[in-house]
């Protein structure tokens, strides 16, 4: 394995490149872009680079498919990291063009519904089409394939290009996460400000499934950052869930909680446990009352006693 190479979906001058540049050991690291998620992640199976940095999530998308799909399925992986960075998009055409000469655009699918107000109203008659990555809008542009590329303004001087306008983004405050992932190994200690990612697949399909489901985290108080439905693939009504919840693996309520999932699911697939983004422990939410180690500790140290004729 190469242990001084991360992937991450490019081709370069992408948002997971500029976010993969945001961690410190990038500096040491040789980065390769990729043309896509899978194959980002697969590299990484196959022991041909250490680690990948994929998108996950979309303040105004949601989840990124390809990733928690890629996740979910195939050899196990686990993620390390997170980081979320701020999306805003520049309008990226050949040195010279005009807004009004502007007839044909491309970017990520994921940009689209991010810019989408800023285009009706300037661009109402462009055609739009999508690319594998903005990054490589970026460069059918350069190619002459089209007449302007939603990307980063970043990617301009990769491409040749200019940033006819910046700063686009119907939605203020717009951020993606994304995932550093790796294979399989013993999670990082418990900072204090964790997340515990997992995909959880359902059982028999009843009224009250998902409920169930969600009542184990919740009578341990533990918080849900995210749950996203993914079909499986083995028919229409067959689903798994993307969960992200606040909290260690280590941590007594949730290692309790996936305990109790792994009973009453038919498959469990841990995602790791990584420090939360941007979030300092003072920041996290006071624990609801009797869900700490310590009280776990204490109710099983009573049920111990009790067993033993002591209580």
């Amino acid at each position: 394995m190469s242990a001084t190479r991360y992937t991450y979906l490019g081709p370069e001058g992408t948002f997971t490149e500029a976010a993969l540049r945001t961690l410190p050991e990038a500096a040491t690291r040789e980065l390769v872009p990729m043309v896509s998620v899978p194959a980002a992640l697969d590299a990484v199976r196959n022991g041909e680079a250490a680690a990948a940095l994929v998108p996950i999530e979309n303040s105004v998308e949601g989840g990124v498919t390809a990733t928690l799909d890629e996740l979910a399925s195939g050899e196990p992986l686990m993620i390390y990291r997170e980081v979320v960075l701020p999306i805003a998009f520049a309008l990226l055409v050949r040195p010279g063009t005009a807004l009004s000469e502007i007839k044909t655009v491309t970017g990520h699918p994921v940009a689209q519904p991010q810019v989408r107000n800023w285009l009706r109203t300037h661009l109402p008659d462009a055609v739009w089409e999508s690319a594998a990555s903005n990054a490589d809008g970026a460069r059918l542009v350069q190619e002459g394939r089209f007449d302007a590329a939603f990307a980063g303004e970043f990617a301009a001087a990769t491409y040749g290009l200019e940033a006819l306008v910046t700063e686009i983004h119907d939605a203020e405050n717009a951020e993606t996460r994304f995932v550093l992932v790796g294979r399989p190994a013993r999670p990082a200690a418990p900072t204090g400000a964790d997340k515990t990612s997992v995909v959880l697949w359902l059982g028999e399909d009843q009224p009250g499934a998902l409920l169930e489901l969600l009542q184990e985290f919740a009578v341990r108080g533990v918080n849900l950052m995210l749950i996203q439905s993914r079909p499986t693939g083995a028919g229409i009504g067959n689903y798994c869930f993307a969960v992200d919840a606040e909290g260690h693996i280590s941590d007594r309520r949730v290692g309790e909680a996936l305990m109790g999932l792994k009973r009453i699911c038919p498959k469990v697939r841990f995602l790791g446990s990584y420090p939360r983004a941007g979030v300092a422990v003072e920041d996290v939410r006071p624990l609801r009352n009797g869900t700490s180690d310590t009280e776990f500790m204490a109710a099983s140290d009573w049920l111990a006693r009790a067993q033993d004729g002591r209580a």
